[in-house]
């Protein structure tokens, strides 16, 4: 509800819910299986051959990067048992809280990650693409109430037309 008493559509609700929610979905646990096979298998191989510098940052950023992946799907398990309404969102707000989807940032210029496979490369790029999205899709749903302008002076139709303008621009 605005404060001008109508009805508004929650958009990001709605998303979280939709088929965007659960392609993110999919792509999140992929890449978390994708990562973990990778990590034992090709990367451990490549990790032992590493130049010492490249082998020292491989180390620290294969737990970056696991425990990036672990904080997204920990967040991701959350909005889905809120969406099949397994949890109240009361409980995950309280529970995500817990939950970082901030501060996994990579050194790109750092000595050694040029030295590192390009399969963990791709691997940590498209982890943090999918961080950002993810963040962009937590501040949506869980923005608080008080974050949302409803303007005294705008129309009903005008609020629905920026609250549609939010949710393509933000994709």
């Amino acid at each position: 509800m605005s404060e001008l008493g109508v009805n508004t559509v929650s958009f990001a609700g709605k998303a979280a819910a939709s088929s965007q929610f659960k392609s993110t979905y999919a792509e999140g646990m992929g890449l978390v299986e994708e990562t973990a096979s990778y990590l034992d298998g090709p990367g451990r191989a490549a990790a032992k051959v590493l130049p010492r510098q490249a082998s020292v940052l491989y180390a620290a950023e294969s737990m970056r990067l696991t425990t990036r992946l672990m904080q997204m799907a920990s967040w991701l398990l959350l909005q889905r048992a809120v969406n099949n309404g397994e949890m109240s969102r009361d409980q995950v707000i309280s529970e995500k809280s817990k939950v970082r989807l901030d501060g996994f940032n990579v050194d790109r210029a750092a000595p050694g990650w040029n030295d590192l496979p390009e399969s963990f490369r791709d691997l940590v790029e498209r982890s943090l693409r999918l961080q950002n999205r993810i963040s962009l899709l937590d501040r949506e749903i869980y923005r608080p109430e008080e974050e949302i302008i409803h303007p005294d002076n705008e129309n009903s139709v005008q609020a629905q037309l920026n609250l549609l303008r939010t949710a393509f621009n933000a994709g």
